[in-house]
């Protein structure tokens, strides 16, 4: 049996339902009667106060009109939503002709790019890609290079010594192709490029920097000769500069190759008339090459008489640099959006 105070609240409700004409005025209605202080609120608080036969009946009345309160702001919510979206969508037209707004959005490295896609190149060939520590010894860095201590070449790789002259910051990829050489065990035949990062102290600048990139190059096999090399270095500069580069050799000395050579390639600017770029020569030199020295090969477990190879060696910011005509090698390295934006071109190309 409903209580007077039930049934007064019942008939408030039923004649402020039609008080409502918009959300703002049912967000009232809400709090009226559901909030803290609202009529059902303090009516389920005096359940307390009844006596016991009476408190299921009461309870259950105050839960009806509860309720009742909540179904209609519900569904009157639904309404009054559906009807703003509507309006809000008649209105609110949009423009497909105007411009969008761009987007900024991150690329590769241009370096890691170029480096991708020189490893592409010579696993197309049968190389395998391969690494080692950054963190060296002095017998992979130098000695078995054919660097012995004293050697007035160590001199000149400035190199950055950790634990007295045994444990070292590489100062070249080449200990990566004499681990390689020591796992062959003098047996088998090997194919392998080196990319990584190397250090030697120097001073930052637009052409100089004492971290780089590295990509070095190991065939060791029967019977190898210049011809191999040079015929490998021309397909590399082909994919990276174009399919009329021409490449030459010119006597060097590395102590680790013997003969050893300087790699030029023809200017792909100015095509052999002269610019800035080949310093009016008409050619770049891009690396350093040469047929492995007999005593790398020896102290690496293969027989010189029966082996032989070639290694070579590229600077992976030389390439780049060359290659989308950047001037100052410490774009690479550098987080100001202004000026990696550049990226973004050339990875779209």
């Amino acid at each position: 049996m409903k209580s007077d105070k039930i049934e007064s609240v019942q008939e408030t409700i039923e004649q402020d339902k039609e008080k409502i004409k918009d959300i703002r005025t049912l967000d009232e209605f809400k709090v009226k009667y559901l909030g803290k202080k609202g009529i059902i609120t303090e009516l389920n608080s005096e359940i307390k106060n009844i006596k016991a036969e009476d408190k299921k009946p009461f309870g259950q009345a105050v839960n009806e009109l509860r309720k009742i309160v909540t179904d209609f702001y519900e569904d009157k919510k639904k309404k009054y939503e559906n009807e703003i979206l509507n309006e809000r969508l008649k209105n609110e037209a949009i423009d497909i002709s105007l411009p969008a707004t761009r987007i900024p959005m991150g690329s590769p490295n241009i370096l890691e790019k170029l480096i991708e896609e020189v490893e592409e190149v010579f696993i197309s060939m049968g190389y395998d890609v391969v690494d080692g520590p950054e963190v060296e010894e002095d017998k992979y860095n130098f000695e078995m290079l054919n660097l012995p201590k004293g050697h007035p070449a160590r001199d000149a790789q400035d190199t950055f010594y950790i634990e007295g002259e045994e444990v070292l910051l590489r100062s070249q990829t080449s200990p990566v192709q004499v681990r390689t050489m020591l796992k062959g065990q003098g047996e088998i035949p090997i194919r392998v490029i080196c990319p990584g990062k190397t250090y030697r102290r120097d001073d930052d600048d637009a052409t100089h920097s004492h971290q780089f990139m590295q990509i070095e190059g190991l065939l060791v096999d029967k019977n190898i000769s210049l011809s191999d090399l040079k015929g490998t270095i021309d397909v590399i500069v082909k994919k990276l500069f174009g399919k009329d580069i021409e490449t030459r050799f010119r006597p060097s000395y590395y102590q680790f190759t013997e003969p050893s050579v300087e790699v030029d390639i023809s200017c792909f600017n100015c095509k052999g008339d002269g610019c800035n770029i080949c310093k009016h020569t008409g050619w770049i030199t891009v690396a350093g090459a040469g047929i492995v020295h007999p005593n790398v090969l020896k102290m690496s477990g293969y027989d010189p008489k029966k082996w032989s190879g070639f290694a070579f060696g590229f600077g992976a910011e030389r390439l780049a640099m060359l290659k989308y005509d950047i001037d100052d090698c410490r774009v690479f390295y550098n987080t100001d959006l202004r000026e990696v934006k550049i990226f973004d071109r050339w990875e779209s190309e």
